[in-house]
């Protein structure tokens, strides 16, 4: 695997300086100043990578920017409503232009209205560090009480509406505006925020789409992109749902391997892809992700690697980010079979056999606490996980190690 660091641009708390410190060998960044929909131009590319190329001091860094993530798909392609149809034009603009400037892989997601979702951004955790957590319950409240979405209530069993009208009542305007937040905050690296209004908004907009037909748009909208795609030399990689289930009465139609499997099948193409990522899948207990790795793998263009614990057996129910090598996944295995499939492209020749991952989220500790970085995105945190993924890694690929296991010790 090459060991990636997201780096959300020149504010990111954690510079480029830090990141050849990490010991990472590239950077996964994006444009995140650009609003969805419009071109992404040479300029502003070569503009982050220029960016990206020099340390502090002026002198060469000796990293690439390896993977974007995310080139955003707006609302209105998800809709088909609007400008989608000149959204999808620029969108294959943006890829000439990756492309041209000699970048690869590209991430994305088809989530409705709501990029990642959590309702708690750091939640204290008993070793005095911090996390992002996903409470059903306090999501509840927040969907059933501040946002007070028609139909809500049917959403979820009766004791989770009522544990959600209790945690309501218990909080003050501070409590709820908090809880607002960190529902609302969206993809990470935007500027963008989101209103109460507008999340009402796009809810009626989003009106009667049902997971059908929002699967039958992100269909069509990779067969306008992905033989383009394709002809470039890109790859393109969906990144699952989070959390993996439906949120406020929206479908999310990439919450499993059944869900890759068809959109993957639809659209058949080695440049159509996914972005394995461990925490969202493994947020729900229904998801192997080793079987996952095992079926797919060969459409894997990109990992993320982070752990959750979830905290009830519900396909629907809370979890919060665990270390990297704790949690519900069992990231020895994943590694494992992670390497096996670097193996099987080594020998078939492919020139992708090297899959770029990073060590996503983490717990802010230490010196992350005083900080205050992006959610989810701590330096020292995303470090002692990046340090404990390799040496999993270094280990598994070791010799001796390898023989061992071969022997049956």
């Amino acid at each position: 695997m090459k060991q990636t660091w997201r780096w959300f641009g020149p504010q990111d708390l954690t510079g480029i300086d830090d990141i050849i410190q990490s010991g990472a060998q590239g950077v996964v960044s994006a444009l995140h100043h650009i609003p969805n929909g419009q071109i992404w131009t040479p300029e502003e590319i070569a503009r982050r990578q220029r960016e990206i190329a020099r340390r502090r001091d002026g002198s060469a860094s000796g990293l690439n920017w390896d993977v974007v993530e995310s080139l955003p798909i707006s609302e209105d392609i998800k809709k088909q409503t609007g400008d989608w149809r000149e959204h999808i034009a620029n969108y294959r603009i943006s890829m000439e232009n990756l492309a041209g400037a000699g970048i690869e892989v590209i991430c994305y997601n088809f989530m409705p209205v709501l990029d990642w979702t959590r309702t708690a951004l750091r939640w204290r955790l008993p070793h005095g560090g911090t996390c992002m957590r996903f409470d059903i319950n306090d999501f509840a409240a927040f969907d059933i009480h501040t946002l007070a979405r028609r139909g809500a209530r049917e959403d979820y069993t009766p004791a989770i509406v009522e544990e959600a009208a209790r945690r309501f009542a218990q909080l003050d305007d501070d409590g709820q505006r908090t809880l607002a937040r960190s529902v609302t905050m969206g993809l990470p690296g935007s500027t963008d925020t989101m209103s109460l209004d507008d999340m009402h908004m796009h809810l009626a907009q989003y009106g009667e789409i049902s997971a059908d037909r929002l699967r039958q748009h992100f269909i069509h909208f990779l067969e306008q992109v992905v033989p383009l795609a394709e002809d470039l030399g890109l790859r393109l990689c969906c990144h699952p749902d989070d959390p993996p289930f439906p949120l406020l009465g929206l479908p999310r139609i990439m919450s499993t391997g059944a869900d890759f499997r068809a959109i993957l099948s639809a659209v058949d193409s080695p440049a159509n892809g996914m972005t394995l990522c461990s925490g969202s899948l493994g947020a729900r207990p229904d998801n192997d992700l080793l079987a996952i790795m095992a079926e797919l793998g060969d459409r894997v263009h990109f990992l993320h690697l982070r752990n959750v614990k979830r905290e009830s057996p519900d396909v629907k129910g809370s979890f919060h980010e665990a270390e990297h090598l704790e949690g519900d996944t069992d990231m020895v295995a994943l590694i494992g079979a992670i390497l096996a499939e670097e193996n099987r492209r080594r020998a078939t020749g492919r020139a992708d056999r090297e899959i770029p991952m990073r060590p996503d989220h983490g717990q802010d500790i230490l010196d992350d606490l005083k900080r205050v970085a992006q959610p989810g995105y701590p330096t020292i945190g995303r470090m002692k996980g990046l340090a404990e993924l390799r040496g999993i890694t270094r280990a598994l690929e070791h010799g001796a190690v390898s023989f061992q296991f071969a022997q049956g010790a």
